[in-house]
């Protein structure tokens, strides 16, 4: 004689162990990366801890090529907008930093193409505001005085307009290595280009910076 026995789907639900969801704000960056991967879309609040924890990073990239920027803050926008639209391609997870910083520089020069611009986009870690502006160069020397004071911000604003001078290659370049402290390796990959070639331009770049800054280097 056969039995028939119903159990009810809520039932056995109740007898397979749930999963705790974690929070987004509890996860690395890698598993945030690997949730927004996920569906068809990516995960609104695991994108939303990405953008929080990265948001300050992708405004110091953009503030140092173009600090004089009005619209930096839109910039910033459209790099999220292409990496909440592109997420899903990157296929390893751990190089989403460098992933990131490639997009924000090539928007940046994209940006720059189309503005044809012909002021200098870049600067140093610290801006020099002539006339009422605050001067915010870190100068060594303990209690200079005026002279000296003079001389020191004559030296970075022309080391900061020496850079802006370099070739576009070069001046991308040691940005990311002199300003954002970033690794060779890790400029190869925004860059695009080899590992002997990023150290070419980084070299050549000091050597024409130094050229370029010689008599205030012997003074």
């Amino acid at each position: 004689m056969t039995h028939s026995i119903s159990l009810s789907w809520s039932a056995v639900e109740a007898t397979i162990p749930q999963t705790p969801v974690v929070p987004p704000a509890q996860l690395s960056n890698l598993e945030l990366v690997r949730r927004c991967q996920l569906g068809a879309r990516p995960d609104r609040a695991a994108f939303a801890e990405l953008l929080r924890r990265y948001q300050s990073y992708v405004d110091k990239v953009l503030y140092h090529l173009a600090p004089d920027w009005q619209d930096r803050s839109d910039l910033a926008q459209e790099v999220w907008i292409r990496v909440y639209r592109n997420v899903r391609r990157l296929q390893d997870p751990v190089k989403f930093k460098g992933w990131l910083s490639r997009i924000t520089t090539n928007l940046f020069y994209d940006e720059l193409r189309k503005r044809k611009r012909v002021r200098p986009p870049l600067s140093l870690d610290a801006t020099f505001k002539t006339d009422d502006g605050e001067r915010e160069w870190e100068i060594a020397a303990d209690d200079p005085g005026p002279d000296d004071a003079l001389a020191t911000d004559e030296f970075y604003n022309r080391l900061r307009l020496a850079i802006a001078d370099l070739p576009e290659a070069f001046r991308t370049t040691i940005v990311l290595r002199e300003i954002e402290g970033m690794a060779y390796e890790e400029i190869a990959e925004i860059t695009g280009v080899s590992l002997g070639t990023v150290k070419s331009r980084i070299a050549r770049a000091r050597h024409r910076l130094q050229a370029e800054l010689q008599t205030y280097i012997d003074s």
